[in-house]
């Protein structure tokens, strides 16, 4: 059995690290609200305002190095889809590891009549690192039979 520091580094070791690079020098790192949270917090590069329906590309000033065998998902901040209707454009947005270039937020602003001001800093968007399993296509004449079979929208409930 382990012992607690031993845990600790088992557990250390076990944590891969998400390399970020600055491409601006004040860019804040992606960081955890809270202590076990799933996503790191994505924060504005620019000031932007995003009037009703439209969208925006909002910089980070980050890249990012995504361990081998994952990807990111770049999904909405509840609060600001919530309160103020802006969400991300392409939800989720998809990082895979071998990008290199800058995080950029696809943004829309859902609100039918308030613009959304970005501020540099904000947090925009959270990133949620994903374990992406190594399959391979095969092709077959039937797929395995299950209990909803070809069952599509709307098919198991009502609405």
């Amino acid at each position: 059995m382990l012992r607690l520091p031993e845990l600790r580094e088992h557990q250390r070791l076990l944590v891969k690290q998400l390399l970020v690079k600055r491409l601006d020098p004040d860019a804040p790192v992606p960081e955890r609200a809270h202590p076990g949270d799933a996503g790191l917090d994505l924060r504005s590069a620019i000031d932007v305002e995003v009037k009703p329906g439209e969208r925006a590309l909002v910089a980070t000033g980050i890249a990012i190095a995504i361990p081998e065998g994952h990807a990111g998902l770049v999904l909405p901040r509840s609060g600001l889809a919530s309160r103020h209707g802006l969400t991300m454009a392409n939800a989720p947005g998809l990082i895979d590891a071998g990008y290199r270039g800058e995080v950029i937020c696809a943004v829309v602003n859902l609100d039918r009549d308030s613009a959304v001001m970005i501020r540099r800093g904000d947090r925009i968007a959270q990133l949620v690192l994903i374990t992406i399993p190594d399959v391979e296509p095969a092709v077959v004449d039937e797929l395995p039979p299950t209990s909803r079979g070809d069952g599509g929208f709307g098919s198991t409930g009502n609405g």
